[in-house]
């Protein structure tokens, strides 16, 4: 008898939300090839290219993959455009599926997930670096449930002092280093080095996402900013 069986998620993931450009093609959850360049701003160059090459590694075709997954910020302006558009056009010429991934969510579940060893009430907090003393911030438990939504946040002594009182925080990303002698002077405040957002970390939330249909409408999705962006002006 003829049976409706599941496509394996065999999913592309784009991670530009930051100086870090990235992709990985994953398997039914799991890592086949991989890319990842992090300097300068290069995604325009380099993405496509690095594209073609995981492609390439895994011996598959475009046509071979079941659903395109994005980062979605916050994170740069430019690098969030570039993503975005790069995997709306590729789901909308192949009329495959669009997942989006919160970036901060699959930070923090870089660090959940590793062999940090954590003991008592622990939170995380990932950080992307904006402008001056901002961030773009959340907070998440051990199980990586949202504890403090993701919002802009200008850093002074007394940011996240009503969590750090009863819990130990991990402050992570390219944000946190600006952040680090303010709030360290906390005990519960912990930073960890070299963490940033890398489509590796993309690949268990992508393939839960496929799992359960949460798709994007590929037309009207866009990147979540957070803020307008603002262009700066050249100093003569």
């Amino acid at each position: 008898m003829p049976t409706d069986k599941k496509p394996m998620g065999l999913i592309l993931n784009i991670e530009t939300a930051t100086t870090v450009c990235s992709v990985s093609l994953a398997k039914e959850g799991e890592l086949i090839s991989f890319k990842e360049y992090n300097g300068e701003y290069s995604h325009a160059e380099n993405l496509t290219l690095f594209i073609e090459n995981i492609l390439q590694q895994a011996q598959v075709s475009l046509s071979d993959i079941n659903a395109v997954s994005v980062s979605k910020g916050p994170g740069s302006y430019t690098g969030l455009r570039i993503g975005v558009s790069t995997a709306k056009g590729l789901c909308y010429a192949l009329n495959k599926p669009l997942i989006a991934i919160d970036t901060l969510k699959h930070l923090s579940l870089s660090v959940s997930n590793s062999k940090l060893q954590v003991s008592g009430s622990v939170l995380f907090c990932p950080m992307i670096d904006a402008r001056r003393m901002e961030v773009y911030c959340a907070v998440y438990d051990t199980k990586n449930n949202c504890i403090k939504a993701t919002s802009a946040e200008i850093i002074d002594e007394n940011s996240f002092s009503d969590l750090l009182k009863d819990n130990v925080i991990y402050f992570f990303g390219d944000g946190a280093a600006k952040c680090k002698n303010i709030l360290s002077q906390n005990k519960n405040a912990v930073f960890i080095d070299n963490i940033f957002p890398t489509a590796k970390e993309m690949i268990t939330l992508s393939e839960q996402a496929f799992n359960n249909e949460r798709f994007e409408d590929i037309a009207y999705f866009e990147p979540f900013y957070l803020k307008d962006f603002v262009a700066g002006k050249k100093i003569p």
